[in-house]
């Protein structure tokens, strides 16, 4: 299983999502859902089960991010290209991408892994410390493998019609 695929199928991204997912604010935003989560999962400790209520919004965010901005009227932008290469990535299996870029796309994948176990332990012991060095690596791991898909997106954007139409 796909793990890229699955996420895509779980966020139920289609053309429509991904052109509003391209706007800057969609995509800066998204960075501060983590540590938003983080929060509704730790109010646990000030307002008990009503935390469930928070953990259920902060998904809600995540999910409703892509949605929440209207497509971008400029597409010549990191935020907009990052996208583009998350598409070209997952669409990797239809129009091959060069070997660097599968084997960054995964090893910054386990990046943002890495960040897992101490975040969720942070999250379960209160522990500040723990929980930031999650969600660092999380995000640095995020944020890097978009740069990467920016570089994936100038590399492969003359590949197909449709990578090309994406520009506007």
């Amino acid at each position: 299983m796909d793990f890229f695929k699955a996420s895509e199928r779980l966020m139920s991204m289609d053309d429509a999502t991904w052109a509003r997912h391209a706007s800057p604010w969609s995509v800066y935003s998204r960075i501060a859902t983590l540590p938003l989560l983080s929060l509704a999962i730790w109010s646990r400790a000030w307002i008990g089960w009503g935390a469930l209520i928070a953990i259920a919004i902060a998904v809600f965010l995540i999910w409703v991010n892509p949605r929440a901005f209207s497509a971008p009227k400029t597409r010549d932008h990191w935020a907009a290209k990052g996208t583009f290469g998350e598409r070209v990535f997952l669409n990797r299996d239809q129009i091959p991408i060069p070997a660097h870029h599968r084997s960054w796309a995964y090893g910054l994948t386990l990046v943002s892994a890495a960040g897992l176990p101490p975040w969720v332990y942070g999250l379960w012991a209160f522990s500040l410390p723990w929980t930031l060095l999650g969600i660092t690596l999380i995000l640095i791991g995020k944020v890097w493998f978009v740069d990467r898909m920016v570089w994936l997106y100038e590399d492969m954007k003359d590949a197909d019609e449709t990578y090309r139409g994406w520009m506007g």
